[in-house]
Parts: structure tokens; C-alpha cells; sequence
């Protein structure tokens, strides 16, 4: 899809919104979701493609918005529209 343009310039900081994740959430979703020992391997272990192959952790770190990566790692594990909107607690598309 966007083969030819790195993923460094193809991201753009956003202002965080209604819609944004904190990393806090991230976290904690990812404890939920895997349980707390999984779910912080998989944050370090887990390589993901759309994110130019970085772990959620390096992804994070360098500066990959949560939401995007708790996205990523979404549809990696294949997990469904109610684990993905976990980190708002609600299923309610107006409060996504």
C-alpha cells in the first residue's frame, strides 16, 4: 500500500482527541486482553509488519501513536471489534 514511502514519513503526530489512546490504556488493554506475563511479551516480542517490523515497545518509543499500534496488534492476533475497543470500555461506536 505504501511500499515506497517509509513509515517514519508516512506518520504524522496527531493532537490527541476523544478518539486517542494513552499508553496507559495500551498497557492495560494488552494486560487484559493477554493477561499481564503475555501481555508485556508480546509488547517486546511481537513484530509487526504495518508498523515497520518494531514491537509495540519500539513502535511506542518511537513515537507511533498507541492507538495505531494497539490497531496493529489488533489485527495481528485477529482479535475481534469488542477486544478492540477494550481500552474505552465501551462498545458504543459514538463514544469510540
Amino acid at each position: 500500500m505504501h511500499a515506497s514511502v517509509p513509515l517514519r514519513e508516512r506518520w504524522t503526530p496527531r493532537a490527541w482527541h476523544a478518539g486517542a489512546v494513552k499508553h496507559s490504556e495500551f498497557r492495560q488493554a494488552l494486560e487484559e486482553t493477554f493477561g499481564p506475563a503475555y501481555g508485556r511479551t508480546l509488547a517486546t516480542e511481537l513484530v509487526l509488519v504495518p508498523l515497520g517490523n518494531r514491537t509495540p515497545e519500539q513502535a511506542l518509543a518511537d513515537g507511533v501513536a498507541p492507538r495505531e499500534v494497539w490497531d496493529a496488534v489488533c489485527v495481528e492476533m485477529e482479535l475481534d471489534e469488542r477486544v478492540r475497543w477494550r481500552h474505552r470500555g465501551t462498545l458504543d461506536p459514538r463514544r469510540r
